[in-house]
């Protein structure tokens, strides 16, 4: 029986031991916290993302977890709608919607498709033998080792000790649970050099993030406070939304990116995978989307290759054009979207958006999300 340690218990690596444990491998996951536990608030499952899970063997378990997307789009600051999402022609053309789900439902779904002698927490990795797979740590030898420990990954660091650190993108953001009812529509609104977005759970509950400019580790004396004084002048429910969420439940973080792609995800019996590999911009809201991908193409080369070399080569060939692509898209994305600050260019902008045809609308969404997951006969 192969053996996988999964160096990282987030939601890209959590996916990957799912699939290969399911697969017949032999998984274990180390944690460096002490628990083993989602930081995050919601996340938006476009298609690929869910089409990734399926292909996983998550057929039937999102069903109670997340929230189809069923209207939406894109406002001004004032309200005023610039483009509608037609959500239903979305699902017909890729065969299922957007969802919204919670990070810490999501996380434990995963967690629960492994048994519990493959989890190890308060695992602190900082190397691996790249021709053996063993960390400095006192687990079984590995064939595979996957590097799914972040952005700030010791593991890249280590093998690919010459590529550039992440790079600040200039945004920070705040991201947060609203507990009561709120907006059904999932929803995003536009300032100068802003921008937030609603999204509502399965539950009654909402996710909702802020974003605007900011200089790198500024901070302010209350930010729940902040918030509340520079959203006051925005359209509602952004205020209400904001009023009714607890201060306790905000969370903020500066945002980072890989802005030069690395050449391999592959080094040796390394595999990088989800933010390790192509930590992206926030703005097409892809970052769990493409580590759930990641998760279901190296589960798939796995099954597909009896050598570990063969199978990382297919995981590469496949996986960095597509995560790289979407990566400089969503840099893209920033530029056009909530990064400009220049009056004139933001009424340019919303302008422009509010002139787009709904059919373009939807070519955007298509040029992202369509992705045809891979096909595991050995999963079980």
């Amino acid at each position: 029986m192969k053996h996988a340690v999964v160096i990282g218990g987030g939601i890209g690596g959590l996916a990957a031991a799912a699939g290969l444990h399911r697969i017949g491998w032999r998984v274990t996951v180390l944690e460096q916290a002490a628990e083993f536990a989602e930081i995050g608030a919601g996340l938006t499952l476009w298609p690929n993302g869910l089409a990734a899970l399926r292909a996983l063997g998550f057929q039937d378990e999102l069903t109670e977890l997340s929230m189809p997307q069923r209207a939406g789009g894109v406002r001004s600051r004032s309200g005023r709608w610039l483009t509608r999402m037609d959500s239903d022609e979305l699902e017909r053309t890729l065969g299922q919607p957007m969802v919204g789900v919670h990070r810490a439902q999501l996380h434990e779904l995963l967690l629960a498709a492994l048994p519990a002698e493959s989890l190890r927490t308060g695992a602190q990795v900082t190397d691996v033998d790249p021709d053996t797979g063993i960390p400095e740590l006192d687990v079984p030898p590995a064939d595979l080792v996957v590097g799914a420990d972040g952005i700030r990954s010791s593991l890249r660091a280590r093998h690919w000790p010459a590529h550039p650190a992440p790079v600040y993108t200039g945004f920070t953001a705040w991201r947060a649970i609203c507990q009561e009812g709120a907006p059904n529509d999932l929803g995003v609104t536009m300032g100068r050099a802003a921008e937030i977005g609603v999204v509502p759970l399965a539950d009654g509950r909402t996710y909702w993030y802020f974003s605007i400019r900011a200089p790198e580790g500024q901070h302010n004396p209350d930010e729940y406070e902040f918030l509340r004084e520079y959203l006051a002048r925005w359209h509602e429910p952004i205020p209400e939304l904001v009023a009714r969420t607890s201060a306790e439940d905000v969370i903020r973080n500066d945002m980072y990116y890989l802005a030069t792609p690395l050449k391999s995800y592959v080094h040796g019996r390394v595999a990088l995978l989800g933010d390790a590999a192509h930590a992206m911009t926030p703005h097409l809201g892809q970052g769990g989307c493409q580590a759930l991908e990641d998760a279901a193409v190296l589960t798939a080369s796995c099954a597909d290759h009896d050598s570990v070399p063969d199978a990382l080569r297919a995981y590469d060939e496949q996986r960095r054009p597509r995560s790289q692509q979407i990566a400089r898209a969503s840099t893209m994305a920033g530029k056009f979207g909530s990064q400009l600050a220049n009056p004139v260019a933001v009424a340019l902008r919303d302008f422009g958006m509010w002139l787009m045809p709904h059919r373009t609308t939807i070519q955007s969404f298509l040029r992202v999300s369509s992705w045809t997951p891979p096909e595991i006969s050995a999963i079980r």
